[in-house]
């Protein structure tokens, strides 16, 4: 009697499972079954202060997380399966951290790029988001001392990193 139960729930559970289908990727993303290739278009830079290198920056290290963490094919194509449109719009340095004598201790460089993602293939939900990553500093050190330190260290690969994974890790 065991057996013939142990048998029949046995079946019952591989018969329930065969008709699921789980996606699993080594990075975590998820990318429809279709989708082939992407179009990272270059990043334009409208912020009020503008760093002349932070627009092919910020294309460059997203086209290369696109391209190394999925199987996608950069394109340059207006009917790409996905496409970026982003714009830097903010790049600035604030005060981050006062003393007790109302002089900045700690100064901060923030940046904020405006992404449209469009999607053509799937569910088709494209989105448009603001991401803005900060990082600070030393206050008695003038920002073009850090600035491409900060950038290419911290703000960056944090920024294409929300950018990566609210498109294809839907965070």
């Amino acid at each position: 009697m065991i057996r013939l139960l142990t048998g029949t729930i046995a079946a019952a559970v591989l018969f329930a499972l065969g008709g699921c289908s789980i996606k699993y990727s080594a990075s975590g993303a998820s990318i429809d079954q279709g989708a082939k290739t992407v179009n990272i278009r270059f990043v334009e830079n409208r912020a009020p202060i503008v760093n002349p290198t932070l627009a092919q920056k910020v294309t460059e290290r997203l086209r290369l997380k696109v391209q190394s963490q999925t199987k996608l094919t950069q394109v340059n194509d207006e009917g790409a399966d996905y496409e970026f449109k982003s714009t830097v719009t903010g790049y600035t340095v604030s005060n981050a951290a006062v003393t007790n004598v109302d002089q900045a201790a700690t100064s901060r460089l923030t940046v904020t790029v405006n992404v449209v993602f469009v999607k053509r293939v799937g569910d088709k939900k494209g989105w448009t988001q603001p991401f803005s990553q900060s990082a600070d500093f030393p206050a008695n050190q003038v920002i073009s001392q850090v600035e491409n330190r900060l950038l290419d260290e911290t703000i960056l690969p944090q920024l294409t990193d929300a950018i990566f994974n609210r498109a294809f890790a839907n965070w």
